[in-house]
């Protein structure tokens, strides 16, 4: 079966185009299921059923693995069966009917509106460069609902603020168009327009559209340390993806349809906005009471 397993994450890598990380991860996964498999005495495919995948999960669950790595491994194996099946190295889908189990998760944490005006009126930005372009950074993650790896990722021509847009380059490679509010197209501009050509330190032209004081990309790490700094100053706990959960819950109170809030975030699936939703449930209530006839005696 270990033959199978090498060819399988070959094909990932070669064929599906994942990334290492990701191979490593099933590997890692599937390699546990074989060694379990093979202490029962089971080596070929061909002699795997249902109650075997099902036992191995038992064990797992037994041994106090969580429902999410549960659920990753059950993810695991059925791509691994569906791809014997397609080579013919099994006779029948022995994991087709694996269920995986369910995640109660918790409702996203995000910021009022209040709160996220005090953090986004903090950056100075009438004395110094710094400020103007934090100022248009958080300014575009709480307006976009980008991730950060998108957020620095952005050169200056992926960015369109005469036709209120950007250029998203996601995870996979996909692109996706994002609207920019007007807010955030404002600082974008007078970050562009007043700051960034200062902290260039290079003939070679950077297309990075956010930079740092050696006058190159932002990094990951970089802007974290921006946004803790004025997170420190109001006592707040905030990271880039409380704002962009914030940005999307506050779309959803406002109205906004959930396909439009999917697309801008970039989600793949629809179950994974709707987490937002479950956020909502109470303010959904109170609309109901405040509106429904007979909600109310």
């Amino acid at each position: 079966m270990r033959s199978w397993l090498n060819s399988y994450l070959e094909y990932l890598l070669e064929e599906r185009g994942v990334s290492r990380h990701t191979s490593q991860g099933y590997s890692s996964d599937l390699s546990d299921m074989i060694a379990y498999l093979e202490s029962a005495g089971l080596i070929l495919p061909n002699e795997l059923r249902a109650h075997h995948l099902t036992g191995y999960l038992s064990n797992l669950k037994q041994a106090g693995r969580s429902t999410a790595t549960l659920t990753r491994r059950i993810v695991s194996i059925r791509s691994f069966f569906k791809y014997l099946t397609i080579r013919r190295a099994v006779d029948y889908d022995p994991a087709i009917q694996l269920e995986a189990p369910r995640i109660d998760r918790k409702p996203p944490r995000t910021v009022e509106t209040a709160d996220l005006d005090k953090l986004l009126a903090l950056p100075e930005t009438e004395n110094g460069m710094n400020g103007l372009r934090d100022k248009a950074m958080l300014e575009l993650l709480y307006a976009t609902g980008l991730r950060v790896t998108e957020l620095i990722s952005l050169d200056v021509s992926h960015v369109r603020l005469d036709m209120g847009f950007l250029l998203c380059l996601g995870s996979g490679g996909r692109e996706r168009m994002v609207p920019v509010g007007s807010q955030a197209a404002f600082w974008v501009g007078r970050y562009l327009a007043e700051a960034r050509t200062g902290m260039t330190n290079s003939d070679k032209p950077v297309e990075a559209l956010f930079l740092n004081h050696l006058g190159t990309r932002l990094t990951r790490q970089g802007f974290w340390k921006v946004l803790k700094k004025y997170a420190d100053q109001l006592g707040m706990i905030v990271t880039p993806h409380t704002l962009r959960h914030s940005f999307a819950s506050h779309l959803l109170d406002n109205g906004a349809d959930i396909r439009a809030v999917q697309e801008m975030l970039g989600h793949s699936e629809p179950s994974t906005t709707q987490m937002y939703l479950t956020a909502d449930k109470p303010k959904i209530k109170e609309v109901y009471e405040r509106n429904h006839p007979r909600a109310r005696t």
